[in-house]
């Protein structure tokens, strides 16, 4: 049975108390521009807040990337980083709490849009094109398979993007998740972690490179005393972090969306191309930075979520409409949602580059 939360589905989709203001690092530099990189007010810059799923860290390098080359500030931006607590989180946090736009979980984007679509936010380039979500269970312990989920205690966050699309991986595996105990914290992940590796719970929520770096920042390395349950494995076509804007924030500055997206996908070209840059100017915006726990992660996000083969075809940004519409069918079905959400609610590519402009990954 699952256990109760401090917080249910409907706070979780943005129906109940917003979780408090992160502090935010202000954004913007110098550099020249892209030629698409256009002020969307000429003589002003348009201010754009952006709640992320974190505190800047290591795979937020392409952002930091772009703000320390002034790709943000020539385009007519001046663009707010909040941090945040968490990729799905966010997704709510955004219209509750008048930001213009975020970065999180796209799955939890489409729950939000089948429980509360009213100024629900809408994915204006999509950088995950494989979900990181996971469950860290111990190497040498009794979870081998999805199956023997049942039974056991799995922790996570309190809002936490593996738990909201648990029921689709959980469906795919056959398991029962009635029979899934979930332990929804507000400790770290660290914590949780170590609570996996000493036994106090069997297995925890999260992203792959999210747990190893918190383990590791304890000098813990989590690959030699976890194993990880993939959410990609079963269910390959969810797609993970995106960008995000309020369809106010599009209405009123349409070409500042658009040089924001150009801007993003120029950082991530320009971080593909040299990551050790882009770690050094997200050393600069990041206070808790550490080169053996970020330099990991960022190489992990560039060699992982953002490395699907779709990307060569379409480019890191875009979404293949077969993938998204399955993805939509599963979090409505097994989430049992009250409405379909159409994909235009969800995303949009009215913003990207021409296919030609856009990054491609590594592999």
């Amino acid at each position: 049975m699952v256990t109760a939360s401090r917080r249910d589905l409907l706070t979780v989709l943005g129906l109940g108390t917003a979780l408090p203001a992160s502090i935010g690092t202000a954004a913007g530099a110098q550099a020249a521009p892209s030629a698409r990189q256009t002020p969307a007010a000429v003589g002003e810059r348009v201010r754009i807040r952006l709640l992320m799923n974190s505190a800047l860290s290591g795979p937020h390098a392409f952002f930091c990337l772009a703000h320390e080359r002034g790709y943000f500030a020539q385009a007519g931006l001046d663009v707010e980083f909040v941090a945040g607590d968490g990729a799905a989180s966010v997704v709510p946090r955004i219209p509750q709490e008048g930001f213009d736009g975020g970065y999180g979980d796209l799955c939890a984007l489409i729950k939000l849009a089948g429980m509360r679509p009213d100024n629900c936010p809408v994915a204006v380039h999509v950088a995950f094109n494989q979900t990181p979500l996971t469950i860290g269970v111990r190497k040498d312990g009794p979870i081998r398979t999805p199956k023997d989920l049942e039974g056991r205690v799995i922790g996570g966050h309190a809002i936490d993007a593996a738990i909201e699309a648990f029921p689709p991986y959980a469906a795919a595996a056959g398991v029962d998740t009635s029979r899934v105990s979930i332990l929804r914290s507000t400790t770290s992940m660290a914590t949780l972690g170590e609570d996996v590796l000493n036994g106090h719970t069997d297995g925890v929520f999260g992203f792959v490179h999210t747990i190893i770096a918190a383990l590791a920042g304890r000098g813990v390395d989590g690959r030699a005393g976890l194993r990880f349950l993939e959410y990609r494995d079963l269910v390959p076509d969810l797609y993970g972090n995106a960008l995000m804007l309020t369809p106010t924030f599009l209405q009123a500055h349409p070409e500042a969306a658009r040089a924001l997206v150009a801007a993003v996908n120029r950082g991530i070209i320009e971080t593909l191309a040299d990551p050790q840059a882009a770690l050094e100017a997200t050393r600069k915006m990041a206070p808790k930075f550490a080169d053996h726990v970020d330099g990991p992660r960022l190489m992990g996000t560039l060699e992982v979520e953002m490395a699907h083969p779709e990307g060569a075809r379409i480019g890191i940004g875009d979404v293949d409409d077969g993938r998204l519409r399955h993805s939509i069918r599963m979090m409505v079905d097994s989430c049992r949602l009250p409405r379909t959400p159409r994909p235009e609610d969800v995303f949009t590519r009215a913003y990207l580059p021409p296919l030609a402009e856009r990054a491609r990954p590594l592999t």
